[in-house]
C-alpha cells in the first residue's frame, strides 16, 4: 500500500504528517515554509509511494469555509494537476490546532516546547490525518 501524506496548511508554515505504508499509524513528519510547500511535496512524492494528499479544510464554527480557504483551494487544484494518479481530498481541520495543544500538555511537553508554533503544526496535522485515517474504517 501506498502512504497517506496531510497537510495543515498555514500562512507561513504548513505542516506536515504521513501514514505508515499499511495506513494504520500517522506520523508528524515536518514543517515546512509554505512558500516551499509545493517543493515538499514533489520530493516526497519522489521518494515515497503517496496514494493520497489530505489537505485540512479549515471552517468557521457555523460551516462555512475560513479566511485561509482561498489559498487552500487553488493549492488542491494544482496538486490535483500536478499528481493526477493521487486522490487529494479535504478533511475538516476544526478544533485540531487546540487538540495539538491539549496533546502536547498530555505529554508533560515544557511550556517553551509548546510556544514552538512548528511543533504544533506537525502535531495538527497528524490529528488531521488520524482523524481522516479512522473515518475510513
Amino acid at each position: 500500500m501506498a502512504r497517506i501524506l496531510a497537510i495543515d496548511y498555514g500562512r507561513k508554515r504548513t505542516g506536515i504528517a504521513v501514514s505508515d505504508p499499511l495506513q494504520l499509524i500517522a506520523g508528524a513528519l515536518t514543517t515546512v515554509e509554505t512558500k516551499e510547500l509545493e517543493r515538499f511535496v514533489a520530493d516526497y512524492c519522489a521518494r515515497e509511494e503517496v496514494s493520497t494528499i489530505v489537505i485540512g479544510k479549515p471552517m468557521q464554527m457555523d460551516g462555512s469555509p475560513s479566511e485561509t480557504w482561498r489559498y487552500i483551494e487553488p493549492l488542491a487544484g494544482r496538486l490535483r494537476h500536478a499528481y493526477p494518479d493521487k486522490e487529494v481530498l479535504f478533511y475538516d481541520e476544526r478544533f485540531t490546532s487546540v487538540l495539538a495543544h491539549r496533546a502536547m500538555l498530555d505529554g508533560g511537553m515544557k511550556k517553551m516546547a509548546r510556544r514552538d508554533k512548528a511543533t504544533v503544526d506537525k502535531i495538527a496535522a497528524t490529528i488531521i490525518l488520524q482523524s481522516y485515517m479512522e473515518s475510513k474504517h
